[in-house]
């Protein structure tokens, strides 16, 4: 299975830190985000990689490389003529990505997801890992319903869950997108309405590393205790609304 991590992104929230550095290349626990991506996808038999860059991309190919280091063969899609936002860089790399369903993840993550755990073929457009809330986005984005994701509605009481950045995702999801910058939120929230996205529940280590003091908040923690027990993934017990 294919692997595509985004890397593209200005990650402003993060200046200055990102002003002369790509975000995935911070490091937290003595590595860039990247390269625990990187190393956890290639314990997981996930070997075949695309990169796609755009902001600062000559750095994350300089430090990557061909992947050999981290047990992977790494592509790159270059978007140094404008980034394509998430929809659209997905679209871009779909020619260097051979599986059918391929893994998207986000590259300003960190988390001990285990990838071995997603499944090989999807009855659906996407599968989404959803995890818990963090602090800075309370009120979740999904809610996860035997195993079908749908849109979650505060109104009738459900329970939301985020988002992870870790996802499966279908080609034919794309068949009709174009070439060129679009989000994938829209297309993907259309998907949901059709009863065409699934997903799973992780309660494992998970953190979107958004801004400096997330990222000074994780480094310590790593530096101090490095994770050894990975969380479980549950791929067909579903949030119901409660």
């Amino acid at each position: 299975m294919d692997a595509l991590i985004l890397a593209a992104g200005r990650g402003e929230r993060m200046q200055p830190l990102t002003d002369h550095t790509p975000k995935p290349l911070l490091e937290v626990g003595s590595r860039s985000l990247i390269e625990h991506l990187l190393l956890q996808l290639a314990r997981a038999g996930i070997d075949q990689v695309i990169i796609n860059t755009a902001h600062l991309g000559k750095q994350i190919v300089q430090k990557l490389g061909n992947g050999q280091s981290y047990g992977v063969s790494i592509r790159y899609s270059d978007e140094s003529d404008g980034a394509l936002e998430t929809g659209g860089g997905i679209v871009r790399a779909l020619s260097q990505l051979h599986s059918d369903p391929f893994v998207v993840v986000n590259g300003d993550i960190w988390t001990d997801y285990p990838f071995q755990g997603l499944p090989h073929a999807i009855n659906s457009l996407a599968h989404l890992v959803l995890v818990d809330n963090p602090d800075h986005h309370p009120q979740g984005d999904f809610n996860l319903n035997n195993a079908s994701v749908d849109l979650a509605d505060a109104d009738r009481g459900d329970k939301r869950l985020t988002y992870s950045g870790i996802g499966l995702y279908s080609r034919e999801l794309f068949k009709d997108c174009p070439q060129g910058a679009f989000p994938l939120a829209p297309l993907l929230r259309q998907a949901i309405k059709d009863g065409q996205v699934s997903g799973e529940y992780y309660n494992g280590q998970w953190w979107d590393v958004g801004t400096p003091e997330r990222l000074r908040e994780l480094d310590q923690r790593l530096r101090a205790e490095p994770p050894k027990v990975v969380g479980s993934s549950e791929k067909f017990v579903g949030h119901s609304s409660e």
